[in-house]
């Protein structure tokens, strides 16, 4: 009977294929245990969400008297005034001035109900009277309270109402922000790639300007929200809480990711195309300008639409710069004070009213589909326009 001429080789070999298997188990663990917190965050906050996209309304009937101009309380009869809302009394009085043709008469409509109406009609934690949610009961049964499409989500700004509160200030501001930023970031980073990837000399200083910016890529975002307090509102006296200044912000985090991303866009392009145009009696002007732009621009596209997504998402550096303002009317300019979508989320968690909870949760649901919407935009131009070598 032979032995075995390597014994500590076939040990050793045993030792890997365990340590392999151990390695593969735990790497299989852990994304699953991420799949797991994945699908939990995404779960909780569509059914926390989704309620926010109803809004309950309640039929009753208004006297447009002389007293109730002065006293919009006094349009309803008196068992109505505590579940219906105080937004919706504050717009009777201006309902009256712009139609004086309704003075003396009466008229059913169906009113924006109080938040704690429409958190008990949800099933959540309410603050209602019993006789308050009798009377809710009562009217649920004969058809006057009804859930309908919560509009104002999407037509009004924030409110410290909670019913009426909407995310059209920070829709509108966002919108402001990120169109400074991309006129700003877009290009003068692709404008600094393409000096430095095909016009700059190879020395100590380029060098050193290529680790800052890859420093800069790398740094908290807080740090510009800083630097934009110091330079646009300190040094410059822009106004604070703009969109202007939010941009300027914003732009400053962008370019480093747009300059690295272009940088890498326009290195994939294979040298023989230079040495083609080259050969031809080109400039290297006109190479960069005619072939290796037009040929990188994809994937400086790409990574461009990816920064700004990223920029989009922050809210550190617009809150030092005070987008975490409370801005009950949508910006109608730059200059103008202005929140964005993640300023407006992080303030409505912050709200102790319940109704807030499911209006946060929604608010993200819009913001992350726009960020998805971004990535899947980039991902498509990337396959559409990608240059197989």
């Amino acid at each position: 009977m032979k032995s075995d001429p390597h014994p500590f080789a076939d040990t050793h070999l045993r030792k890997r294929h365990r340590r392999a298997r151990w390695f593969k188990n735990l790497t299989l663990f852990a994304i699953g245990l991420s799949i797991s917190f994945l699908f939990y965050f995404l779960t909780d906050m569509v059914v926390k969400g989704l309620p926010a996209f109803q809004q309950t309304y309640i039929k009753v009937t208004i006297h447009y008297t002389t007293q109730s101009q002065s006293n919009p309380f006094a349009a309803l009869d008196k068992s109505y005034r505590k579940i219906i809302s105080r937004a919706w009394y504050r717009a009777l009085p201006q309902q009256m001035a712009v139609n004086p043709a309704l003075l003396n008469t009466q008229a059913e409509v169906w009113a924006l109900a109080d938040d704690q109406v429409d958190q008990y009609l949800k099933g959540h934690y309410h603050n209602l009277k019993p006789k308050e949610r009798t009377l809710v009961d009562h009217l649920q049964a004969k058809g006057e309270v009804v859930l309908k499409f919560n509009a104002l989500f999407f037509s009004h700004s924030d409110s410290k109402i909670p019913e009426f509160a909407g995310l059209k200030s920070a829709m509108v501001g966002s919108v402001l922000t990120l169109f400074i930023t991309m006129v700003l970031a877009f290009p003068l980073g692709v404008m600094t790639a393409v000096y430095l990837e095909e016009f700059a000399i190879d020395n100590r200083w380029t060098q050193f300007i290529e680790i800052n910016i890859n420093n800069l890529a790398a740094i908290p975002s807080i740090l510009f929200g800083l630097l934009g307090l110091a330079i646009f509102i300190n040094l410059f006296g822009l106004p604070r809480s703009s969109a202007l200044v939010g941009g300027l912000t914003l732009a400053l985090m962008t370019l480093p990711i747009i300059i690295v991303s272009a940088r890498a866009a326009l290195r994939s392009i294979p040298d023989s195309i230079r040495q083609a145009g080259y050969g031809l009696g080109l400039s290297k002007l006109q190479v960069v300008q005619d072939h290796v732009l037009p040929l990188a621009f994809p994937g400086i596209l790409t990574g461009s639409i990816i920064g700004l997504a990223h920029a989009m998402g922050e809210t550190a550096p617009l809150i030092i710069i005070g987008m975490i303002a409370f801005i009950p009317d949508s910006p109608d300019s730059f200059t103008q004070a202005a929140t964005v979508m993640p300023a407006q989320i992080f303030t409505w968690a912050g709200m102790p009213e319940r109704a807030y909870i499911e209006k946060t949760a929604a608010a993200i649901m819009v913001l992350l589909g726009v960020l998805l919407s971004f990535n899947g935009l980039a991902i498509y131009l990337r396959k559409k326009f990608a240059v197989k070598w």
